[in-house]
C-alpha cells in the first residue's frame, strides 16, 4: 500500500517538479553567462537595478508602516467594517496587476479621485519614481497583512495580560511583548512583500510609466529588452531570478526560525 501510495503522489509531485523547474533549466541554458558581469556593468542595467531595489525597499518601508497598524486593528475583532477593509486590502492579490496600475491613476492622477488636490499642493505622482514605489506598495502590502494578521490572531493574549500585572501600558505591552512573539510572521510577511515588489511590472508600467533612470525598473527593462534582444531578456531574467532565489531563501529560513 505504501510503495502504491508513493507513486500516487510522486507522479503529480514529479510533473510540478517539472513544470517549475524546466522554466529555469531553460533560462540558465540560453543565458550568455560571459556576458553578465559586463552587463550588470553596463549604466542602463545598473540604474534599473538600482530602481528595482529602491522601489521595493520603499515599497516594504510603507507597507510595514501602513499594513501593521491595520493588521493589528483587522486582527483584534470581528466586525463588517473589518470585513470590507480586509477585502481592500487584499483586493490587489486578485486584481490584474494593469487594472491596478489603472485604478491607482484613477485615484492619484491629475483628474484623479485626490490627485488634482495633490497636483494643486505641488505633489505629483504618476511618472516618478515615488510612482513606482506606490505601485509596487500597492500590489504588494496585502502578502504583509495576511501574514501580519495571522501572526497577530494567533499570538496569546496571555501573555500580554500578564505584563500588564507588571505595569506595563498598551503600547509597551504591544512593543515589547506582542511584536517580538510575532516577529517571524513580519519577517514572513515583509520578504514576501519585498519581493512581490521586486517583480511588480505591469501596474507600475501604467501608473509610473517606462522612463529610463526614473521609473524603468528590472522589469520593465526585461519588457524592453524582449523586443529588441531577446539574448539580453534572457540575461537580465537570470539576474532577477537569481535575486529572487535569494528572497526565496530568506523566506524559508524565516518559516524555519518561526517554527
Amino acid at each position: 500500500m505504501r510503495p502504491l501510495r508513493s507513486l500516487w503522489l510522486g507522479v503529480p509531485a514529479g510533473a510540478a517538479a517539472l513544470l517549475f523547474g524546466l522554466p529555469v533549466l531553460g533560462l540558465c541554458l540560453r543565458a550568455p553567462w560571459g556576458e553578465l558581469v559586463g552587463l550588470l556593468a553596463q549604466p542602463a542595467v545598473a540604474e534599473a537595478l538600482w530602481l528595482s531595489l529602491l522601489s521595493s525597499g520603499g515599497a516594504t518601508v510603507l507597507a510595514v508602516a501602513l499594513g501593521l497598524p491595520t493588521a493589528a486593528w483587522l486582527a483584534s475583532g470581528q466586525s463588517r467594517l473589518r470585513t470590507l477593509v480586509r477585502l481592500l486590502v487584499l483586493l490587489p492579490i486578485v486584481l490584474p496587476p494593469i487594472v491596478g496600475g489603472v485604478a491607482l491613476l484613477a485615484a492619484f492622477g491629475r483628474a484623479g479621485v485626490v490627485g488634482g488636490w495633490l497636483a494643486a499642493a505641488g505633489v505629483v505622482l504618476p511618472f516618478t519614481t515615488l510612482a513606482t514605489v506606490v505601485a509596487a506598495a500597492y500590489m504588494g502590502m496585502p502578502f504583509f497583512v495576511l501574514g501580519a494578521e495571522a501572526g497577530l490572531r494567533s499570538f496569546d493574549a496571555r501573555y500580554g495580560e500578564v505584563a500588564a500585572t507588571l505595569g506595563a501600558g498598551p503600547w509597551r505591552r504591544f512593543w515589547t511583548v506582542t511584536i517580538p512573539l510575532v516577529w517571524p510572521s513580519l519577517r514572513t510577511g515583509a520578504l514576501l512583500c519585498w519581493a512581490r515588489a521586486l517583480g511588480e511590472y505591469c501596474a507600475t508600467q501604467t501608473f509610473a510609466g517606462n522612463l529610463a533612470g526614473t521609473t524603468r525598473t528590472m522589469p520593465l527593462l526585461c519588457g524592453v529588452a524582449m523586443e529588441n534582444d531577446p539574448g539580453r531578456a534572457v540575461a537580465l531574467s537570470l539576474i532577477l531570478a537569481v535575486v529572487s532565489l535569494v528572497v526565496l531563501f530568506a523566506v524559508r529560513r524565516g518559516l524555519e526560525v518561526g517554527r
